[in-house]
């Protein structure tokens, strides 16, 4: 996927952490537009530990900030691969990014 690795203690809110025995051993920081947007929403859902669908609206909201931040909607059909992942309609995602802009 084009990651690079940084310690942990440089972690970003976007950053995926890795963990050994309970110590933080190192930190994954995904490109901005990585190659499978699908390999982002799995590891979004390593990172909240549970099915994206199952978040609640906050946090569903939250989830598309941080995507749009990394480019995921510039990929063809990325709304409607979001949506799906959320359980939501691509309204819905349409929404959500708006609602950031109206903000």
């Amino acid at each position: 996927m084009g990651g690079a690795l940084i310690p942990p203690d440089e972690a970003g809110p976007d950053d995926v952490v890795l963990s050994w025995e309970g110590a933080d051993v190192v930190a994954v920081r995904l490109p901005q537009l990585a190659d499978s947007l699908d390999h982002i929403l799995a590891a979004m859902e390593r990172k909240k530990g549970k099915p994206l669908a199952d978040l609640d609206r906050k946090a569903k909201q939250e989830v598309v900030r941080i995507l749009e931040a990394r480019g995921a909607f510039a990929v063809r059909h990325g709304v409607e691969t979001v949506a799906g992942a959320l359980g939501v309609s691509r309204f819905t995602v349409y929404n959500y990014l708006n609602r950031d802009k109206d903000a």
